[in-house]
């Protein structure tokens, strides 16, 4: 195999596999508060507690996946544009 060869079929079997990812898993983790839904705080004498909820997730801890986005606004584009 040439190296273009490789690189394609490298490229190809990434992004395959992110979309089926995307199909199976459509929600992942939120960055901002590593999916626990709040951040985390400390007092005076450096005990975790509990803070603001996430303003990113609302408190729910999960995001939609970019590729899922993009398939969700793909596929509403499509649907209004054959009504």
């Amino acid at each position: 195999m040439t190296l273009p060869t490789l690189a394609i079929a490298c490229l190809l079997a990434v992004t395959l596999g992110y979309g089926v990812r995307c199909w199976l898993s459509p929600f992942g983790n939120c960055r901002k508060c590593d999916g626990m839904g709040h951040h985390i705080k400390y007092d005076r004498k450096n005990r975790p507690k509990r803070a603001k909820e996430c303003r990113r997730c609302k408190g729910y801890g999960i995001r939609i996946r970019v590729g899922r986005h993009l398939y969700n606004r793909a596929r509403r584009t499509y649907t209004a544009g054959t009504r």
